[in-house]
């Protein structure tokens, strides 16, 4: 299970509906982990989500397979637009500049996963480098569970930094709010 032995395809919304049997295995598997815990009912619940998401024009997945096909890991996301609603969940309010978004400002990650196996071989980062690979945005802004500390590990060393704190849903536990500055960064994501 090199990492050579893993490729990694980019996607419109329209092919990642076609692999969203992958997808949710990914998303199943790994949210099943402490520190999320996702049941069933999580996992319906966010691919309601997805099938609405990946019927924007702008959606990007990237799909991470083994040889053979075997899928293991998983990144989507899409550009904000003017109303999202992303940044009046914050628990402080941030400055109107920073919440400014106009459909191409910012790249919302929405899941970044990699099955248990396959983790520490560089697959989240080059998922996450095929799916940014494109996009024009200024920025990419994500939330993560504080206690993921890999999660959170890998965010900082790509450049993400945190702004906030929210709970992304009735519910949930308070989570990260990351944001990675694309213009001049160092660590920008090659074209794949």
């Amino acid at each position: 299970m090199s990492q050579e032995s893993v490729t990694v395809e980019r996607m419109g919304g329209q092919v990642a509906l076609q692999r969203e049997a992958a997808f949710k295995l990914i998303y199943a598997e790994v949210f099943a982990e402490p520190p999320y815990r996702e049941a069933d009912d999580d996992v319906t619940a966010t691919f309601r989500r997805f099938q609405t998401q990946a019927r924007k024009s702008t959606f990007l997945a990237g799909l991470a397979r083994a040889e053979g096909g075997e899928p293991v890991g998983m990144a989507y996301g899409y550009p904000l637009g003017a109303k999202t609603g992303w940044w009046d969940q914050l628990i402080e309010p941030v400055a109107d500049d920073l919440r400014r978004e106009d459909g191409r400002r910012t790249f919302g990650l929405m899941e970044l996963a990699v099955r248990a196996p396959w983790r520490r071989r560089g697959i989240a980062r080059r998922l996450h480098e095929t799916l940014l690979g494109g996009v024009t945005a200024e920025r990419v802004l994500l939330n993560v569970h504080p206690e993921s500390a890999a999660a959170l590990a890998a965010y900082r060393s790509w450049g993400y930094r945190k702004v906030g704190e929210t709970r992304p849903w009735d519910g949930a536990c308070l989570h990260d709010v990351m944001l990675l500055d694309l213009r001049g960064a160092t660590s920008r994501p090659e074209r794949p």
